[in-house]
């Protein structure tokens, strides 16, 4: 069943973009989230996106305000179809809430959490009905990116990974099955070893973050949209492929170029950090930078859809879902 009604639990930074790209879709909304000022702070999150969100494609129905606010997880769970959790990642707080979820749920409603690295397995463990929680992890800004990753634990049942896959696609997602449950899952493991060097080469005072990030940005970042590392590198093989690649590439891995282990986050590294990545922001606020990230993916993305490559496939299939849905509705 194609779910009409989502619950969102826990409205921050992935929260509210789990928002706007249900409401884009068409959908309503219903949220939840125990801070103080929350749903304010929402309603902004959802203003600020909306111009993105319109500009990748808005389905019959969309509508910025279709939200509704409610006092507990257990009213929120009641009423809806399907349930994303996106609390804090910790394991404690998030089994009690999922708890509460799980007990007031109607039977056909899936609940899956935001985590980014978290076993399902283990999130579900006391659970009434486990066999309906699984991953479903996406990627910032989640009203854009169409990744998102679904990972099934060892009670989840094949009913609801197949939900979930059908869920998402609905969003114009890619969902990502991963097969194998494991600890990060699949996208951020391979951000974290990147990540960890990062912060060597500030650390070891080889580099600025604003060099590294030039140095992804001019160059693997705008072939990793394309093809990612994998595919880029049997190109780098040339006629021999990934064999030749490796063949002549391969010794070089022998050789100390880089720290797997993450290096200690002491104060000078931390003022490192943040002191360059407020250099690079160059006073621009954070919403202005949202604005200037947005509208970069959309370029790229706009573009890929020329090729049907990557991220631009799924624009071109969104932009055709969307003629079909306004077909639809002007005959009804």
């Amino acid at each position: 069943m194609t779910a009409k009604t989502i619950g969102l639990v826990g409205t921050g930074v992935i929260g509210s973009g789990w928002a706007v790209r249900v409401l884009a879709r068409g959908f309503d909304v219903v949220a939840w989230d125990p801070a103080d000022g929350a749903e304010g702070r929402l309603r902004q999150a959802i203003e600020r996106a909306w111009p993105a969100a319109t500009e990748l494609g808005l389905f019959p129905g969309a509508d910025p305000g279709r939200v509704r606010w409610v006092d507990s997880p257990e009213d929120l769970a009641a009423s809806v179809d399907w349930v994303q959790e996106s609390s804090p990642e910790h394991e404690d707080l998030k089994r009690t809430l999922l708890r509460r979820l799980d007990d007031a749920a109607p039977p056909h409603a899936v609940i899956a959490s935001s985590s980014s690295g978290l076993l399902p397995s283990r999130l579900a463990e006391g659970l009434i009905h486990p066999e309906r929680l699984l991953i479903g992890h996406p990627f910032n800004p989640v009203y854009l990116l169409p990744l998102v990753e679904v990972v099934a634990g060892e009670a989840t049942s094949p009913e609801a990974a197949a939900a979930a896959v059908e869920h998402y696609d609905d969003l114009v997602m890619h969902p990502l099955v991963v097969r194998t449950e494991i600890e990060g899952y699949l996208s951020d493991r391979l951000q974290e070893a990147l990540w960890r060097e990062v912060l060597h080469l500030v650390g070891d005072g080889v580099a600025t973050t604003a060099e590294l990030d030039d140095a992804v940005v001019y160059g693997p970042g705008l072939r990793w949209a394309a093809m990612g590392a994998n595919l880029t590198f049997h190109l780098a093989g040339g006629d021999g492929g990934m064999r030749h690649m490796l063949s002549q590439f391969g010794p070089a891995l022998k050789l100390p170029w880089t720290h797997m282990e993450a290096p200690e986050l002491t104060e000078e590294l931390i003022e490192a950090m943040a002191s360059g990545t407020e250099d690079q922001a160059g006073g621009r606020t954070v919403a202005e930078l949202e604005r200037q990230r947005d509208l970069s993916l959309l370029g790229v993305m706009r573009a890929l859809s020329e090729t049907g490559i990557g991220a631009g496939r799924l624009i071109t299939e969104r932009d055709a879902r969307i003629q079909r849905a306004r077909g639809a509705a002007s005959r009804d």
